[in-house]
């Protein structure tokens, strides 16, 4: 193989893969098919042009986003030296011009001598080198269905159904009870119990609640066997009952009886930490899913590290296809990026260019794949995508993916602030025994202790 890379994708993934791979030398072609061809949802043929919000989160590191951007700072992040530029007033959270930005990645990118950017659409994957594939959840057809053939037809997705998840200790516990249907798979699921009432006064709020509107490209997603809990709940007051809700094959502990309802949850990750309501994928408004799920017993003082969500979103499986160095497993010169791993949002999706293009880099190289500490954001966040058991939904950057710390400190934000200089210490040791120093490495460094 020689020491260029092909990167297909020119949006935050891809533009950080390139300049990864072009500053530490590495020819890059990089493939972008706007504006030659157009997405439904992007505006100009600019590079990492963002298609939605204009914040990338916020900005303290005692939020998975603050520290994930903490984190990309230390390993010279194209991204976030384009939001410096282009900041706006936002808050706590990181806003931008979104044409400034996009404008100013473009030009770093095409003026890159070691770049050469391509405006074509891909339909070929060159499998006899070494490429990363980074077009995010709008991946054209053509190059869908060659990926398809690549890591296998029923580990693409073409859809998010997503339930929301909470942190564990948020939960009372004292509301439910842990078992499976019918005693099968031990204490699995932790089971929400609802009175009548309780299920009553839930479902009445649930058909008044505001919905998200879909966009013109996203309205296939509802389909018979996932649809939305408040399109279930339109179809009658049993219906709900009938499904995510059945409380068939549960007896209460407590009280030797059926519930009336329940609500499960299930280990999101092995530590338990992170709770899934199964079967909750909603279209609801975020401000509406926390009025009403909060309605629920045990989750009267839920904290929520994801809300549900329905729509349009290529991505892999990559659990099942994808090593910690974000190659495919039986395929190491084929790498994946940014939002088609898997991965939830801007900041996140720009983090995982960085890996790939870090690794990719190492290819050319001769040299063996680096993982990322999974004390640190980054790290666990790959070890999440790719290992997870059974299927996986797109995951946002959040502490509970973190490793506890060896000692028990109640007061939250004091945990998350040790957590945070771990994972920042972490990664700064694991730079310097990687040679991964960038140009702006030790300004980085610097402002991270700010």
């Amino acid at each position: 193989m020689k020491e260029r890379v092909i990167v297909i994708g020119g949006g935050l993934a891809g533009s950080e893969a390139a300049w990864r791979l072009a500053n530490e030398g590495h020819e890059v072609i990089l493939y972008e098919m706007r504006p030659k061809k157009m997405t439904p949802a992007h505006k100009t043929g600019n590079l990492a042009e963002l298609v939605c919000s204009n914040t990338l989160g916020g900005l303290e590191i005692t939020t998975g986003a603050g520290l994930l951007k903490a984190e990309m700072k230390m390993l010279g992040s194209l991204i976030l030296e384009a939001a410096q530029v282009a900041r706006v007033p936002a808050g706590g959270a990181l806003g931008v011009d979104r044409n400034i930005f996009s404008q100013y990645i473009t030009e770093k990118i095409e003026s890159h001598p070691n770049i050469k950017v391509i405006r074509e659409e891909v339909k070929e994957i060159p499998e006899d080198e070494i490429v990363i594939i980074a077009t995010g959840p709008l991946t054209s057809e053509a190059l869908s269905e060659k990926i398809k053939e690549l890591v296998g037809h029923d580990t693409l997705y073409f859809y998010d159904a997503i339930a929301p998840i909470v942190e564990a200790d948020s939960v009372d516990f004292s509301k439910g009870f842990w078992g499976s249907r019918y005693g099968k798979g031990g204490d699995d699921y932790f089971n929400c119990v609802l009175t009548e009432e309780e299920y009553r006064v839930f479902y009445e709020e649930l058909l008044k609640a505001e919905k998200v509107q879909p966009k013109d490209f996203e309205k296939a997603v509802h389909f018979e066997g996932c649809l939305p809990i408040e399109e279930m709940a339109e179809r009658g007051y049993k219906t709900l009952l009938h499904g995510p809700m059945r409380p068939v094959g549960l007896i209460d502990p407590r009280t030797g009886k059926e519930p009336f309802a329940v609500v499960q949850l299930r280990k999101e990750n092995k530590e338990g930490t992170l709770l899934s309501l199964v079967g909750f994928q909603t279209k609801l408004t975020y401000k509406e899913q926390k009025r009403i799920f909060r309605l629920i017993p045990c989750l009267r003082n839920a904290v929520f590290v994801r809300l549900g969500s329905m729509h349009r979103n290529t991505f892999i499986q990559s659990n099942k296809v994808l090593t910690p160095y974000l190659n495919l497993r039986h395929k190491e010169n084929i790498f994946f990026a940014g939002q088609i791993t898997g991965v939830e949002g801007y900041v996140a999706s720009a983090a995982t260019g960085i890996l790939a293009g870090i690794n990719a880099g190492r290819l050319a190289r001769g040299e063996e794949p680096i993982k990322a500490p999974e004390d640190t954001m980054l790290g666990a966040l790959v070890k999440y995508i790719t290992t997870k058991e059974g299927e996986l939904q797109p995951m946002n950057p959040v502490f509970g993916l973190l490793p506890p710390l060896g000692k028990k400190i109640k007061d939250k934000k004091k945990r998350k602030e040790l957590m945070a200089q771990r994972a920042l210490n972490s990664l700064k040791e694991w730079i310097e025994q990687n040679d991964l120093k960038s140009e702006v490495w030790s300004l980085a460094v610097k402002s991270t202790r700010n």
